[in-house]
């Protein structure tokens, strides 16, 4: 069944609706004057006349034709149908209705009336089973009896009758009507890319396949949606907008709409869930609707909405597509699964060109640069350009040329700005979605804040390194084309706390523009089996979209030495470490670890880690550098000796606590920070670390 939008069927369906109501209203009129004549009477035959000359006129089936046909109706049951909208549509129908049963009261349609007044009355039409009632077409406003209750017309059904194309307000907040892919950007279709097209066209090949097998006189604009069980599409993978964009396609191929429903919102309660499985086939059959499962969110623990799940699955025989991150488990239906993955670097490379269109060459190769950071798909990519197009319009119009007056000129970004624009936008779109397992750290240190030995900073030199020149590398130099294992780039930050493995992470995060998430280990490993390897997944699954950095502080937890198997859980942890192994490996940004105990990791980890820097603990000298360089420009001091307080006996973390708090002592009595607040600040800080502070350590302080 299929709605027609143009405004010529439109003007007709309505004639053909108010005609064929019409009709009923002389057979009530003709059943109060002749009562042993209303069928055939002059009134009767002129309406039925009158509406043949508006069926002939109409350029495709009207609304009432469609929904007799899709429906089964008898003659009889869509004139009782007629009969309900007619309270709707006609001003005299109450009164009608009351003198045509002879009673006053009864100034409403009723069953009783219907099989008195209207041709070809069969009891069947009553019952619940049959499709007025089944499928709640009319309602039955329950009275003392069945025949003389009143009869009202379903409201979806009386707008669909009018040419309305509407989801049942019953649907409201459960079932969303989903856009199809013609969203434009910019005036621009937002194509799907390649692969993805691909797939789209596979799913509607199927689903067409299947019809047609299933009936002959096979048309796409005819297909009974709900009248043959389709194999189950499943999308897998966390490319949540991809698998939209391609269920969309999909449908629009073969020119049938689609509805959108979460599993947050299934009920659970067994009567409302089978009366959503009710309306559900009517509106597929009133739409030509697929309904699309979104089970990206679903909470595997949840039996009562994995059963009700299961039940929408077997009882909807309308065409199903599931998205979901991981693959469901088939039922009575077969399921047709599609593993989604995000567009190919050459696809990403095209959809930029598109996108960017001839501002292109004006980048200097940065579409490039992108392509290769970055793992985004289109509606991503396009979403970045229109945010970088509409912070620089001045510069769009321009069309990055440079033959503009001066006063234009100063307004307008150079093309190198751009760049880091694009960048900072595709930073921000890409960013993980890890508030329960990571916290993002903002890089505020420097090269110039870190003190360590030449040999250590030129391994954190050598990493960045290999982050920047990966695509050279792997892509143009071929080192790719040996296999995936081993890309990842990992490294090692092993040594006590405070001595500057977490500012070197930000230096190298400032350095390379990347963003530097610091994994919650406590939120990550679990005491439940399987739910560790989940949790991995999700975070390097995250990750993988774009610039980011992870660091696994105190990565002992869960990076230690593999266990021998003495029962079930020691099998396991294995478990959890062979796939963290494997996601190293492949993981193709940069993971860094960190640990105070190196030798507690285990070697076959080691192994496959490709830096490994040691952070000793600072000797005197690089604790006086530290204090050179651990107070801001804009902090005022007084008669600081870096070299007396380089004997303290702490590390840079320490260091930086003993300052920070002689400068809030500092400026609460409105003094420049010396060298009395400074060993106030030093006391304090060897009480937390339950150590004695020597006289030698503080000798000519004061």
């Amino acid at each position: 069944m299929n709605i027609k939008q143009s405004s010529q069927w439109q003007n007709a369906n309505i004639k053909y609706l108010m005609a064929s109501v019409a009709v009923i209203e002389q057979m009530l009129s003709s059943y109060i004057t002749e009562p042993e004549n209303c069928l055939s009477s002059l009134k009767v035959e002129q309406a039925r006349l009158e509406l043949m000359a508006v069926a002939s006129a109409m350029p495709s089936p009207s609304a009432l034709q469609e929904l007799t046909i899709g429906f089964n109706l008898s003659d009889f049951e869509r004139d009782v149908l007629l009969l309900c909208a007619g309270m709707e549509l006609q001003q005299n129908f109450d009164s009608l209705c009351a003198d045509a049963q002879g009673d006053g009261q009864l100034s409403y349609p009723t069953f009783n009336l219907a099989m008195s007044a209207l041709a070809a009355p069969h009891w069947n039409a009553i019952s619940p089973d049959h499709p007025l009632r089944r499928w709640l077409l009319i309602e039955v406003v329950r009275g003392k009896t069945i025949t003389h209750s009143a009869l009202r017309i379903n409201e979806r059904i009386l707008h669909y009758l009018m040419g309305v194309d509407c989801l049942d307000e019953a649907f409201k907040g459960i079932i969303e009507p989903v856009s199809l892919s013609g969203e434009m950007v910019r005036s621009r279709r937002l194509p799907l890319s390649g692969s993805h097209s691909t797939i789209a066209s596979q799913i509607a090949a199927l689903w067409s396949k299947n019809w047609a097998q299933q009936q002959s006189g096979f048309s796409v604009d005819s297909l009974p949606l709900t009248d043959y069980p389709l194999p189950i599409v499943q999308l897998c993978g966390d490319e949540v907008e991809s698998k939209l964009a391609i269920a969309s396609t999909a449908c629009e191929i073969l020119r049938i709409k689609l509805a959108v429903i979460s599993t947050r919102v299934i009920p659970t309660v067994t009567a409302e869930l089978n009366n959503l499985i009710l309306l559900w086939y009517r509106e597929a059959k009133l739409r030509r609707s697929v309904l699309l499962l979104d089970c990206d969110e679903m909470d595997s623990e949840d039996g009562a909405k994995e059963n009700a799940i299961a039940q929408l699955i077997v009882n909807i025989t309308s065409p199903i597509i599931i998205m979901t991150r991981d693959r469901r488990k088939s039922t009575r239906r077969p399921f047709i699964t599609f593993d989604i993955h995000p567009p190919t670097k050459q696809e990403q490379r095209q959809i930029w060109q598109n996108a960017l269109g001839e501002f292109v060459p004006v980048l200097n190769g940065q579409v490039e640069v992108l392509v290769e950071q970055f793992n985004l798909n289109a509606p991503t990519i396009y979403a970045v350009c229109e945010e970088m197009i509409s912070q620089n319009p001045e510069k769009i119009e321009a069309g990055f040329t440079d033959n503009l007056p001066a006063q234009q000129t100063s307004k307008i970004n150079p093309p190198a700005a751009i760049q880091n624009q694009l960048w900072d936008i595709c930073r921000a779109q890409s960013r993980p979605r890890l508030d329960d397992l990571a916290q993002r750290i903002l890089p505020a240190a420097t090269w110039d804040d870190l003190v360590l030995p030449e040999a250590e900073r030129q391994t954190l030199r050598e990493i960045a390194a290999h982050v920047r020149q990966r695509t050279k590398v792997y892509k143009e130099w071929g080192f790719a084309g040996k296999g995936d294992r081993g890309l990842g780039i990992s490294a090692l930050f092993a040594g006590t706390s405070g001595t500057g493995k977490t500012m070197s992470s930000e230096v190298l995060a400032g350095e390379l523009q990347l963003d530097l998430y610091r994994i919650d280990l406590s939120s990550v490993v679990s005491k439940y089996i399987g739910e560790t390897e989940k949790n991995l997944r999700r975070v390097f699954d995250a990750a993988e979209s774009g610039a980011t950095i992870l660091l696994f502080d105190e990565a002992d937890a869960i990076f230690g030495k593999r266990s021998d198997v003495k029962d079930s859980h020691d099998r396991y942890a294995n478990m959890e470490v062979s796939y963290l192994l494997q996601r190293m490996e492949s993981y193709q940004g940069l993971a860094i670890l960190t640990t105070n105990l190196k030798d507690s990791l285990d070697t076959a980890f080691l192994r496959r880690i490709r830096f490994v820097v040691k952070y000793s603990f600072p000797d005197a000298k690089d604790r006086a550098e530290i204090w050179r360089r651990i107070f801001p420009k804009n902090t005022p001091t007084e008669g600081l000796d870096c070299v007396k307080l380089g004997r303290l006996n702490v590390a840079g973390g320490n260091i930086r606590n003993i300052a920070l708090n002689a400068a809030f002592m500092a400026a609460d009595a409105r003094e420049p920070v010396q060298m009395k607040h400074l060993l106030i600040a030093a006391r304090a800080e060897y009480v937390k670390l339950e150590r004695t502070l020597t006289d030698a350590e503080i000798r000519g302080w004061l």
